[in-house]
This record gives structure tokens, sequence and C-alpha cells, in this order.
């Protein structure tokens, strides 16, 4: 499924500041996740008789494995088998991506410029680290995130603060410094509520007004995320 550019292509990003790290979701946002998540989980539902509707999909990003199951359990019943759903839709899902896994546009040139600016950058996201050694791996990305904060390391997921603050906390920068790229609600929230600049990047979900009020701005892609970032570190004059 195509990017949803919920964005004013007259308007581009204008940082506050220039950040001194730079945190990224993975899900969505470095690699084109979330339509294959969805896709498998659907198709899991129907195997096993039951219809999973688009709504609660949507609802579930970036919430980690264990509330999306929270989630689905509340939604299907006692009686749903959740441990052959998520096994089917895992087997689905990592079938998948061995050929149609797709990075992102704009992943390479900005984590290109942020090494050369010597921007420190990590991840922060619901996955686990095997999901993003994986992702990372087929792109030869892998040596190029030496900081990732996945499930595991945190024991409250987003959109809680949580995984962005210990984010923040291993690259030893304040999290107010940091400049967090999202693609979810939650995401936005959890990075957001960890004081740090937020831009989303839309992928299945559009920006709402309570998003953007969270955010710096939203974003059509990561392109125009290193954009904005040139700009800044050109020391062009950013409006206030």
């Amino acid at each position: 499924m195509s990017p949803m550019h919920d964005v004013d292509p007259s308007m581009s990003i204008r940082l506050p500041r220039m950040p001194q790290a730079v945190v990224f979701d993975m899900d969505g946002l470095l690699f084109d996740t979330e339509a294959l998540y969805r896709d498998a989980m659907l198709a899991a539902a129907q195997v096993l008789g039951r219809t999973m509707p688009l709504s609660l999909y949507l609802a579930s990003i970036g919430l980690s494995g264990e509330a999306t199951r929270q989630a689905l359990g509340e939604y299907f019943g006692p009686d749903f088998d959740l441990d052959r759903f998520w096994k089917q839709a895992a087997t689905a899902f990592h079938a998948r991506t061995t050929t149609e896994l797709q990075l992102k546009p704009g992943v390479v040139e900005l984590v290109g410029s942020l090494e050369e600016l010597g921007i420190p950058f990590a991840i922060a996201t619901s996955s686990g680290h095997h999901d993003v050694e994986r992702n990372l791996g087929l792109y030869g990305l892998f040596d190029r995130f030496p900081v990732v904060v996945a499930q595991g390391d945190y024991q409250l997921g987003k959109p809680h603060p949580e995984p962005f603050l210990t984010a923040a906390r291993r690259l030893d920068v304040a999290p107010e410094l940091c400049l967090a790229l999202e693609d979810s609600h939650n995401g936005v929230r959890s990075a957001s509520s960890a004081g740090m600049m937020t831009i989303m990047v839309p992928d299945l979900l559009a920006a709402t007004e309570e998003i953007r009020s969270l955010c710096i701005g939203v974003a059509g892609n990561l392109g125009d995320v290193h954009a904005a970032l040139l700009h800044h570190a050109r020391g062009a004059h950013v409006p206030a």
C-alpha cells in the first residue's frame, strides 16, 4: 500500500533547533512492514474462521505485542485461540518479508547525513531484537544502528514514553534535544510525552488534529526530514 501523505506540500518541516540525536521508529518508518503485518493478521483471523476489522489492526499500530494480544483477546473473546492466531500471523508475516520487505524512501540518505554530521541515532521499536536484526541485515544496515531499543529493553511500551526515554539514555542525550521520527499515533504519543521534538511520517494512519498538536511537523517522507535537517545544519534562517 502506498504511504498516506497527509501533508500540505507547500509547507516544509522546520526544526526549532538542531537535534543532538535522532530516534527512529522501525515498522512503517524505516521499513514498509505495517501493510505486511496487516495482511498477515487479517488472513490469520480468516484461517480461524473469524473476521478481524481493519480498524482493530489500525488501533494496534505502534503497540507492543503484549498490548496487541490483549486488544485482540478483548475483541474476539475468551474462546478465540490467540496462540494459534499469533503463530499463524507470524508465519505469514515472516514469509512475506523474505520477498516483499521494502526500505522506505529516504532512509539511506538520512542515515548517511546523520553520520556525516556526527549526530548519533537509534531505533526505538515495539518489535523484538530479532526482527530488527533481520530487517536491517537484509539491507546491510545492521552495523549502522549500534543503538537499538526493542521489546525486552523496557517494561512499558508505546504509547508510554519509556521506549524513547530509554533510547535517549543510551544515546546519552537529553530527550528534549532528540528528534523522534514516527509513523503511528501511539508512537507519536510516546515520543512527545518523552519530551522529544517529534515528526510524524504517516504510513497507514493519517495525522489527526491531536497528533498534529504533539508534533513539530508532519512529513510526506523521510526525504522531507532529511531536507529540514540539512537546511538547519547549513545555518539557514529558521522562522520563529
